[in-house]
């Protein structure tokens, strides 16, 4: 797709978006303040200059706070099945934008066009499960033990929902987030990352339009724009009940602690540094297929991405053949070029971690065996096209035991049963996805087991990489322990109570207590 084209093809789906050459970063619909500096996105696919977003001052937040708060006033007294309906009315907006939102992903952030559409799909997701959900949000009843009294635990709305998302997925994780709170009877407010704003202003326009139509409160949803500095106007305001962040580990630290240190609830997505082990009995084709998808998938920038592969020692070299012959396959370059498989770090300071990378298991013994390097040329003109890697090294590397957020893939060789590629595989600080492909039932059972993968996420026959609505999705150790999406994540964006009817003429006491006047 040559440049002008792409002009043409980002132009068009700004239009349809709403999306204006200069934004307001900080809005409650048509309440749009934002008066400090300008942040201005560069796509990392051309270098070009899409637009700019005004950040948002602490005089800016505090107004977005009152709004969202009278907002929340109203919301959280609609009935959960009320709420459901304004779920699938944005949704059904997202179908219908669905093409221009999934383009500005992908030129915004540089991932493919696929996984840009794909993007959009999983938010349109969500919606479908929140509306279902919205009639589901159930509690227990239960026995009293005092005759006359019937007991049951409840659901009630938090609040607000403080967002705080990453470059990465720049509008499904703020979906997976709003769908599941909006229904809940929250109110939610989103920090989105500042590399890539313009995401955030078109999801914003989107729901602003259907809140409009419904005449309700357009501080249901809003958004403040900036760095670290907004973000914490958040995390540090007891009127933000829950803090949703997704990041690095290093900042989850950070969110975690101040959060607690107010007693406020955090839900966290971090790193990961997530492993396939290969067994002898693998099928060598779908190995391949998962592995190179999830290493080089969104140019290794997704936090479920490939980083290690752990093979055993009669399958290494096979393996190891086949993925140099697969990685020779792969087409790097403009994103928006469905004929692409691989497309641009997000910037510069990625493209610079991603050498350091290289350099750094190289220093510590490893051998590069699918060189890697910065593109250049026509069609590379941003500085952050760059070629995946395979290396060759050990679990205990220092660089193999931090996560890389780019392209480069570490093979790692087991000995023995399954039980030491399971070791190997937990031997991270993170724990968030993780895979085994093997056609041995006792080593997959064994890989899913108390004893197994400590992974928040654990697959047979599939990749690391991409994870499904349905299912509660999130990680362990340093990652996190958050969950959000499916299953019962929803029970962390309200807040539950118990309640106790007594029915009778009497007042007995629990555990049988005698208390007579």
């Amino acid at each position: 797709m040559e440049i002008l084209t792409i002009k043409s093809t980002i132009k068009k789906a700004l239009d349809k978006l709403g999306v204006k050459q200069l934004n307001n970063g900080t809005s409650t619909g048509s309440n749009s303040f934002g008066k400090g500096e300008i942040i201005q996105s560069y796509s990392p696919v051309d270098g070009e200059l899409i637009g700019a977003v005004s950040t948002t001052t602490k005089e800016d937040y505090n107004k977005v706070l009152i709004t969202a708060q009278k907002a929340f006033k109203t919301w959280r007294l609609k009935p959960a099945p009320q709420r459901g309906e304004i779920v699938r009315q944005f949704g059904n907006k997202l179908r219908e934008l669905k093409q221009p939102l999934g383009e500005l992903v992908s030129y915004e952030m540089g991932k493919s066009l696929q996984e840009g559409l794909g993007e959009v799909q999983e938010m349109i997701d969500i919606c479908d499960f929140a509306v279902g959900l919205s009639r589901q949000l159930h509690g227990f009843t239960m026995h009293s033990e005092r005759p006359g009294h019937r007991m049951y635990d409840q659901y009630h709305p938090l609040g607000i929902v403080g967002i705080i998302s990453a470059f990465n997925f720049p509008v499904a994780v703020w979906a997976w987030n709003t769908a599941l709170a909006w229904i809940s009877g929250d109110v939610c407010i989103w920090k989105a990352s500042e590399k890539a704003p313009l995401c955030s202003i078109a999801c914003q326009n989107i729901i602003t339009e259907v809140l409009k139509e419904n005449n309700l409160p357009e501080g249901i949803s809003n958004i403040i724009n900036g760095n670290y500095i907004v973000g914490e106007f958040m995390t540090t305001d007891n009127r933000v009940q829950l803090i949703s962040a997704t990041g690095s580990i290093r900042m989850g630290k950070i969110v975690a602690k101040t959060v607690a240190e107010r007693l406020g609830k955090s839900l966290l997505e971090l790193g990961g540094n997530n492993a396939i082990i290969v067994t002898p009995d693998a099928d060598l084709k779908m190995t391949v297929i998962g592995a190179v998808f999830g290493a080089v998938g969104t140019a290794g920038q997704r936090c479920t991405s490939t980083r290690r592969l752990i093979i055993h020692e009669s399958m290494y070299d096979k393996v190891k053949d086949a993925l140099v012959t697969a990685y020779k396959q792969l087409r790097i370059g403009n994103p928006l070029d469905e004929n692409n498989h691989v497309g641009p770090l997000i910037d510069k300071d990625a493209v610079k971690m991603y050498e350091k990378a290289l350099d750094k298991v190289i220093e510590e013994g490893g051998k590069i065996i699918v060189r890697g390097g910065v593109l250049s040329g026509k069609g590379y003109e941003s500085g952050c096209y760059v070629k995946p890697a395979i290396a060759e090294a050990e679990n205990h590397f220092e660089i193999v035991q931090h996560e890389t957020f780019a392209p480069i893939l570490y093979l790692l060789k087991y000995t023995g049963d399954v039980t030491n590629a399971i070791e190997i595989q937990n031997g991270v600080v993170q724990g968030l996805s993780s895979a085994i492909m093997t056609n041995n039932l006792r080593e997959a059972e064994q890989f899913l087991s108390q004893a197994g993968s400590d992974c928040g996420i654990a697959n047979v026959n599939i990749g690391t990489s991409g994870a499904e609505i349905g299912g509660a999705f999130g990680g362990e150790k340093e990652t996190g322990g958050g969950r959000e999406s499916g299953s019962d994540a929803w029970k962390i964006y309200m807040r539950r109570q118990t309640n106790t009817i007594n029915y009778t003429t009497e007042l007995p006491l629990a555990q049988g207590i005698k208390f007579d006047l």
